[in-house]
């Protein structure tokens, strides 16, 4: 556990406050010797474990779960008729003026992750909003995902977001596949997507996937 916990903490200063406590060499090394101490003995096994990021479950069929809230989605705009018609509609629902806010959409899958007492226990895609794939074990591998989180939080809570795949690391991924004689991808969304169904989470490890989250929902929440 203080192994663990060490290993944790140093993901903390590096992907939260960006403030890197050693080097990668020597994460990697401390995180071999977990491995290998988990290995020897299993009667430890720790589900958010630093070690699980690494992958290596196989999942042939990905269980449907229902969402606890439902999760809505954007719906597209090509006019500007489309825009008067969605204005229109949203006056009719509020009084007195309204007040817009414009802001760029990460575009990539949309992801809830279901927190237990501080530890990511369920990643589900959004499906059809009222259910979706459970692909937990392949989100576990994204690295700016947190298995545990430190401070005050609530007992149990919902955060939404997205897993993208930034640019720098997609045209990488196709550099290494034109060397190779493959067909390169043909969009980040469409690849970020895609990798979260790979039956092979060790697969989603080598991909540079990132999480960007923006919403929390839950009962009870405590947060004003």
């Amino acid at each position: 556990n203080q192994l663990r916990e060490e290993l944790r903490t140093h993901n903390y200063n590096y992907y939260v406050l960006d403030t890197p406590t050693i080097s990668d060499f020597e994460f990697d090394i401390k995180l071999k010797e977990l491995q290998a101490l988990e290995e020897k003995h299993p009667e430890f096994f720790d589900a958010n474990s630093p070690t699980q990021r690494v992958g290596g479950a196989i999942t042939k069929n990905f269980e449907t779960v229902v969402h606890e809230h439902r999760m809505y989605s954007l719906d597209n705009s090509y006019s500007k008729e489309d825009l008067q018609d969605w204005e229109t509609r949203i006056k009719k629902l509020v009084d007195g003026n309204v007040q817009y806010t414009c802001e760029l959409k990460y575009d990539g899958a949309s992801m809830s992750l279901t927190y237990e007492n501080g530890k990511l226990v369920r990643a589900v895609t959004r499906g059809d909003g009222f259910q979706g794939d459970n692909v937990t074990a392949n989100v576990k591998t994204i690295k700016s995902v947190p298995l545990q989180l430190k401070g005050d939080f609530p007992s149990k809570f919902d955060i939404r977001g997205e897993i993208v795949l930034p640019f720098d690391g997609f045209n990488k991924m196709n550099e290494a596949r034109l060397a190779n004689g493959e067909e390169p991808y043909r969009n980040p969304r469409n690849t970020a997507s895609g990798s979260l169904k790979l039956q092979d989470s060790s697969e989603v490890a080598k991909r540079p996937l990132e999480c960007l989250l923006y919403n929390i929902t839950g009962k009870n929440l405590g947060i004003k």
